[in-house]
């Protein structure tokens, strides 16, 4: 049997990602990251970072522009369609059929412990993720400046803009 082509194998991969996904992009970084840079090298640590950062400043869904993106550098504007997609027809699909069954029991207790679970699991995919992008070919800098956004947001109420704002301009200013 032959291996599936590329085309083929990223948009089986981003169904998958989008199925399981919790936190949307930053919830699946880690392992989106390791499939399309690490295991086959179509779009650099650099190229990826910025196509994140890009989809994070633009308003709408950012999971299905980065999966669009990542589609058109693997196979163009067919594979970037498919790869939106499936981004999120399948989710969509299962939490129409899951919906029925979740409501019936949305009084439950063992739904109350899922619910109660899910959240530091979400949590951590989501740091996960930014500790993934924080050290995707950037270095110490960023991985500091991450934890020092993580540690203010954390320990203050500050707007999480500002934040953006000053890793912003420290990269403008050539610091990260």
């Amino acid at each position: 049997m032959n291996p599936p082509s590329p085309a083929a194998a990223l948009v089986g991969h981003i169904a998958l990602l989008a199925i399981i996904s919790f936190g949307g992009v930053p919830g699946v970084l880690p392992d989106l990251r390791d499939f399309v840079v690490g295991a086959h090298g179509w779009l650099t640590d650099r190229e990826f970072a910025n196509c994140f950062a890009v989809v994070q400043a633009i308003p709408g869904p950012n999971m299905i522009l980065m999966m669009s993106f990542i589609g058109w550098k693997v196979g163009g504007l067919p594979i970037a369609i498919a790869s939106a997609l499936v981004t999120f027809v399948p989710p969509c699909a299962l939490a129409y059929a899951a919906f029925g069954f979740w409501d019936r029991f949305r009084d439950a207790a063992w739904q109350q412990r899922v619910r109660r679970g899910l959240t530091p699991v979400t949590i951590g995919l989501v740091v996960a993720g930014g500790f993934v992008m924080a050290g995707t070919g950037f270095g110490w800098a960023s991985l500091a400046m991450t934890a020092a956004a993580v540690g203010l947001m954390l320990a203050t109420r500050i707007n999480p803009l500002w934040l953006a704002a000053a890793g912003g301009a420290l990269g403008g200013l050539g610091v990260l």
